[in-house]
């Protein structure tokens, strides 16, 4: 059976650019908020590379359709994020600005590039008629939840309390999302090997 897709218009570009531009200029302060007030182990969440690609698929999935056009709102919310980190960092917590603009700054931005651009299709194709796209596009949000752990298991960047949060999280997302039983339990079936791919991209990124 597939999944059923959503009857409503997909926002014009501009509109969706617009809202991109909103909620990357919006997540990146939120992000060091919650990463400075939240206790352990969520604080280490609140900074988590797979909750910001949570925000690249939101914006995928509500700009529905055209590739070129999700690939590019996700990218820009999330280069605008981390600007918006840094600048934030930088106006309240008075770290040097030369942070908005090092390398570690534009490597930061260059993975937002590519995170936007693989979640920003992924949320696309969560809200397609096509089986094996909805699939794919639900189990990547779930996957990169787990990739996370997994790296984090591997590298000690983390503790356990982390992980098993992530792990959850990953679970919880095609049972939640998924849009008819088969789309859950399919989406749920490809979220692990999704997330291998996922680790190996960690490891060579990182």
């Amino acid at each position: 059976m597939r999944p059923s897709s959503w009857s409503t218009a997909p926002p014009a570009t501009w509109v969706l650019m617009a809202g991109a531009i909103a909620g990357g200029v919006l997540l990146g302060p939120v992000d060091l908020l919650a990463q400075m007030t939240l206790p352990y182990p969520w604080a280490n969440l609140a900074n988590s590379p797979a909750v910001w690609a949570v925000a690249a698929f939101a914006a995928g999935a509500w700009g529905v359709r055209g590739l070129v056009r999700v690939s590019l709102a996700g990218a820009l919310l999330l280069v605008l994020a981390v600007e918006g980190y840094y600048a934030t960092a930088v106006i309240f917590l008075g770290d040097d600005s030369a942070t908005l603009y090092n390398p570690v700054a534009f490597i930061w931005m260059g993975f937002g590039v590519v995170a936007g651009v693989v979640f920003g299709i992924a949320g696309a194709w969560y809200r397609s008629g096509l089986r094996w796209q909805a699939n794919i596009g639900l189990a990547a949000l779930g996957g990169v939840f787990i990739a996370e752990a997994l790296r984090n298991v591997l590298s000690g960047a983390f503790g356990w309390s982390t992980a098993a949060i992530l792990a959850v999280v990953a679970l919880l997302v095609p049972l939640a999302l998924g849009r008819t039983r088969c789309h859950r339990l399919e989406s749920l079936a490809l979220v692990v090997p999704i997330a291998l791919l996922g680790v190996v991209g960690y490891l060579i990124a990182m």
